[in-house]
């Protein structure tokens, strides 16, 4: 079986490409910032970042859709990674896709993340068929959250959960669910439907 040839996604000013080796030393720098990781469960260090885009490659060929690595077209800077994933722990949504992201604290502000955010959304929308693509964050992340707001997603507060692999009483443990079915997405993206 031939590994999967992962895509590359051009937007008006991101390149979402597949990973090379070149990225692991920015990629370790992202997953140790403390602003970057905020939200996160942790910070990483370089062998836990190596680690993890290891499987991102791996879920490419797992799944068959995944974590672009993220450059600007202007300078050709690695900035972080947008894409589709599926998470593995438990909860009343799963099965589930989620759209995802994480950039360096020097793109935030821009509107790369919902740049590359709307490019993965469509992607799984129309070219893999999906029916549903759902994004999580904590509770308190707001910058996240008027991300996936942008991106025409739904949040209903009966779905918010707590994320069962943070401890209780941590102040991110709390998460919302926001979701885009396939027909919503025209309407989303301010495509003409019918």
């Amino acid at each position: 079986m031939q590994p999967m040839e992962i895509p590359t996604v051009e937007t008006e000013r991101l390149r979402l490409r597949p990973w090379t080796d070149a990225d692991r030393e920015p990629f370790a720098e992202l997953n140790g910032d403390p602003d970057v990781m905020r939200y996160m469960r942790r910070r990483l260090d370089r062998a836990d970042s190596d680690a993890l885009l290891d499987r991102i490659v791996e879920g490419w060929a797992t799944n068959g859709l995944g974590l672009w690595a993220v450059e600007r077209r202007l300078d050709e800077r690695f900035i972080g990674f947008v894409g589709l994933s599926r998470p593995s722990f438990d909860a009343p949504f799963m099965p589930a896709v989620e759209v995802g992201w994480r950039l360096a604290r020097d793109a935030w502000g821009l509107g790369y993340a919902t740049e590359g955010g709307r490019a993965s959304l469509r992607y799984g929308f129309e070219e893999i068929g999906l029916e549903e693509i759902v994004s999580l964050t904590s509770v308190i992340n707001e910058r996240s959250r008027r991300v996936m707001e942008r991106l025409g997603m739904n949040r209903d507060p009966a779905d918010d959960f707590d994320h069962p692999l943070l401890e209780p009483g941590r102040e991110t443990r709390r998460h919302v669910l926001y979701r885009l079915r396939r027909e919503d997405w025209p309407r989303a993206t301010g495509l003409p439907t019918g």
